[in-house]
């Protein structure tokens, strides 16, 4: 039990005293409570630029989702889409019209299995993005250029495993809506 205490208490950073475990909860509440806030403000950003281009706020997810896929060379099919936003796949298809309407995003097939879609932005949206988004994109790089690559891999280490938390939770607990009893 003694290796077990021992453990949590340099996993807290400090010697086990209560007072460095009153400061482990208190960072851990303020980095909790940072964490909510990136997210609130992610979702405003998101919001924003569902507004300065004249889009409903879940249309415009929809649109920076099929952006990020495109930048990270993952393009979305409907269905991952519909995965990543949490809507039905009747929902999605009606959200996909829209934007395609809108001249925001093209249907392609580009598998050889020519049933299946692969979502892209259309060229008219991509200058519109990179001009919404491009002073988040400085701003985000600025400030991660002050940590190490070290620092930023602990970083990474850390939203893997809370995100990874997360997942389980949502595949689980919350499957239904809300938690199991």
């Amino acid at each position: 039990m003694a290796d077990a205490d021992a453990a949590a208490d340099q996993n807290s950073g400090g010697g086990g005293d209560d007072e460095t475990r009153v400061d482990h909860a208190t960072r851990v509440d303020h980095l909790m409570d940072g964490l909510r806030a990136f997210g609130a403000n992610y979702t405003e950003f998101t919001r924003r630029f569902a507004t300065w281009l004249g889009l409903h706020s879940t249309d415009a997810a929809a649109l920076v989702e099929i952006l990020y896929a495109e930048d990270q060379g993952t393009p979305l099919s409907p269905a991952r889409l519909s995965e990543r936003v949490s809507l039905s796949s009747g929902a999605t298809a009606i959200l996909l019209k829209r934007l395609e309407q809108a001249g925001h995003i093209v249907r392609t097939r580009e598998s050889t299995d020519r049933r299946v879609v692969t979502l892209r932005s259309s060229p008219e949206i991509r200058p519109r993005a990179e001009a919404f988004f491009g002073p988040y994109a400085e701003r985000m790089a600025e400030a991660m250029s002050a940590y190490s690559p070290q620092e930023i891999q602990r970083f990474e280490d850390f939203i893997g495993r809370l995100r990874s938390t997360m997942d389980a939770l949502l595949a689980d607990e919350y499957r239904d809506g809300g938690p199991t009893a």
